[in-house]
């Protein structure tokens, strides 16, 4: 890995020499919140965010996504190739970069390659950046605290500079036209450690950091906590809406006026609706609350783990400020923390 000094002030220059060839999407204030969109003005972006509403998720997997169209009279059926724009997701946290990378695990499976995800994945950029975690924040448990492979270029605030990390000769070509690039020096690498020293200093010590989650999900698995945590579920989806790592979704035909022609189409689904496990015939596997937040729950922190040796959950924390009534990995963890004490 190449690394790189420049100074703050020359961020701009870099956003504007990338807008000369891609879409920039990146933080923005909305209100009280920050999201993710397209930006036509390097001053729009704002790089000290805490998190964002919802992850950069749907820049890879469209929360509504045509697969192809057809014509029941004609009986023809059309590959659908939507127009994807070069893009550069700028200013990305590196658990949100760590929830791309799980899902190019689910979607970059050589069985089933996904030529949709692919086509978003391959004209895209990403610039991630430091950060300060939020009291929600727990990547640090999950091991996606840091980002190592899955970007091409990732900014670290040491100051009135960036430390910057280069993980492509695309991106790396870019900066070196845009910026006084220079090597880093002592002081530069001493303000780095300090920096990461702050950042691990800041995670909320209030969330435990709980050992051998895989054997505690199973251990408990019928515990009646999961019948009060379920009790509490709106079914509202909330969690997976803004969530980097879901990635269920649901094929429904939808059909234009007249009926003759229409579109398949790929939505967004989550395990925590109602209907998600329903079969034909009427049974659903999972009929109750507890047992859908139970399901979610162990998939994200045992599951995945199992088949991928790294938790689906990556700890941004998104899930816990967007649920009204609390359900979220880190009760969990604290349950499996009181079990433990």
């Amino acid at each position: 890995m190449l690394y790189r000094v420049i100074d703050k002030g020359e961020l701009p220059a870099l956003v504007n020499a990338f807008m000369e060839r891609y879409e920039v999407v990146a933080p923005v204030k909305r209100g009280s919140k920050y999201v993710f969109a397209s930006v036509a003005d390097a001053a729009d972006i704002q790089l000290d965010y805490p998190t964002t509403a919802a992850s950069p998720k749907k820049y890879f997997m469209p929360a509504r996504e045509t697969l192809f169209e057809f014509d029941a009279v004609a009986n023809e059926v059309t590959d659908f190739a939507e127009e994807v724009r070069p893009r550069v997701l700028f200013g990305v946290h590196a658990c949100d970069i760590n929830g791309i990378l799980n899902l190019n695990r689910v979607f970059e499976d050589p069985r089933y390659p996904d030529p949709y995800y692919a086509a978003h994945k391959n004209a895209t950029l990403i610039v991630g950046v430091s950060c300060m975690p939020s009291e929600f924040c727990f990547c640090n448990l999950m091991d996606s605290e840091e980002a190592r492979p899955g970007y091409d270029l990732f900014l670290t605030d040491i100051g009135d500079k960036y430390l910057v990390s280069i993980g492509s000769v695309v991106a790396a070509n870019i900066l070196e036209g845009a910026c006084d690039v220079r090597d880093a020096t002592d002081e530069d690498r001493i303000a780095f450690r300090a920096t990461t020293r702050a950042r691990q200093d800041a995670f909320n010590d209030s969330i435990p950091d709980v050992q051998e989650i895989p054997m505690l999900m199973d251990a408990f698995h019928e515990d009646g906590f999961w019948d009060e945590l379920g009790g509490r579920c709106l079914s509202c989806n909330a969690c997976a809406n803004v969530c980097p790592t879901c990635y269920c979704f649901d094929i429904r035909d939808t059909l234009d006026p007249g009926a003759a022609t229409g579109r398949r189409e790929r939505v967004w689904d989550a395990c925590t609706s109602p209907q998600f496990a329903m079969v034909a015939g009427g049974h659903n596997f999972r009929p109750t609350p507890a047992e859908r937040v139970r399901h979610r729950m162990y998939h994200k922190l045992n599951g995945f783990l199992s088949k991928h040796d790294r938790s689906l959950c990556v700890g941004c924390g998104r899930c816990a400020i967007a649920c009204k009534v609390d359900i979220s990995p880190i009760e969990v963890l604290k349950f499996f923390d009181r079990k433990g004490a």
